[in-house]
């Protein structure tokens, strides 16, 4: 009977090992997707490669209803896709916000350090840019108290301090955007988001040069 107990338990072992792996290397997939579809892709192809990414990235939270980390990455996409589809969408492109931050939200809820407080960088980000009312749910004040969050969590992350400098050089404060952005550029590296890490460093110096060009 102990022998049985001791068999069940180390199959149960296993076969949590073994999903917790699968769902590893989709993640690992979705996000290198991700990286070519922001970073690689033309701007006339962006939305219909973010559609079929979304898809894709619903399925993986549908199939791991429990996973944080498939939360945040299904509204990382939806994100991208909103962005993507911009001011020639709008109704779309404000949908697939708001069901990104419902999913953040959600993730925030369960377990609020979830990728070191990602949910945090991405309701931030989407917070500040979205339109506020009448229009959408954007709000600056919200905005900066998660992306302050987000800091605080992993201060020393490249798109917590990326994402706060864009932050502050929308609203104008330039000298204090250059610090962050130059925070950012120091981040330590991502081991297998190589591809992800380059084009971020992309987008924190043209956002440093813009910032940089205020002060002069």
């Amino acid at each position: 009977m102990k022998r049985l107990i001791m068999y069940t338990c180390l199959a149960l072992l296993t076969s949590a090992a073994l999903a917790d792996e699968a769902l590893d290397n989709e993640l690992a997939s979705l996000q290198h997707a991700w990286a070519k579809a922001t970073y690689q892709t033309s701007k006339d192809q962006q939305e219909a490669s973010f559609k079929t990414l979304s898809e894709q990235a619903h399925q993986l939270t549908a199939k791991n209803p429990e996973a944080n980390e498939a939360q945040i990455w299904e509204a990382i996409v939806l994100g991208g896709y909103a962005k993507s589809m911009g001011p020639l969408h709008p109704v779309n492109a404000l949908k697939a916000a708001e069901q990104a931050r419902d999913l953040l939200q959600a993730s925030i809820k369960t377990n609020p350090q979830a990728l070191n407080g990602s949910a945090y960088t991405t309701l931030g980000s989407l917070y500040f840019r979205v339109p506020g009312w009448p229009i959408g749910f954007g709000d600056k004040k919200k905005g900066r108290e998660y992306l302050e969050k987000a800091l605080q969590l992993n201060p020393t992350g490249i798109d917590s301090n990326y994402f706060y400098a864009d932050y502050l050089r929308a609203q104008g404060d330039n000298a204090q955007a250059v610090t962050y952005y130059q925070k950012a550029l120091q981040a330590p590296a991502r081991p297998g988001r190589e591809d992800a890490d380059a084009g971020r460093k992309q987008d924190i110096e043209d956002g440093l040069k813009l910032a940089q060009s205020k002060l002069k």
